[in-house]
């Protein structure tokens, strides 16, 4: 079988309502993970890209969060809404999108300011 070209994590985490930490899938729906699902099979990737439901990616304060591998493209704050544009920019076309993208300073990192803002 062929190996994936894009292998999409979707941050499916939910936390009780006012959380201070955030949380990725308020409804517990997956929506998101659904939308892209439907994206790329829209953009005609048939196997070779894959989206999955994620548990919690250490990334709240950013979430939603969405990880796009084998690039190591982490992005924040996704809304349903930028899919489409996630799977033509990103998937099709190769670009990162600055709005989305969270900073490496960030990742894994206990002392984000975006962190540090809800101590």
């Amino acid at each position: 079988m062929a190996a994936f070209t894009h292998h999409i994590f979707v941050c499916g985490n939910v936390r009780e309502p006012g959380h201070k930490r955030g949380c990725c899938d308020p409804s517990g729906k997956q929506e998101l993970r659904e939308v892209f699902k439907r994206e790329l099979k829209k953009a005609g990737f048939g196997p070779l890209a894959r989206v999955n439901h994620s548990g919690c990616l250490e990334q709240c304060e950013h979430g939603p969060t969405v990880v796009i591998y084998p690039q190591g493209i982490w992005y924040g704050h996704v809304k349903v809404e930028d899919v489409t544009r996630i799977v033509s920019r990103t998937l099709i076309g190769g670009e990162i999108l600055n709005d989305l993208v969270i900073q490496d300073s960030c990742l894994n990192n206990a002392d984000c300011p975006h962190r540090r803002a809800l101590t």
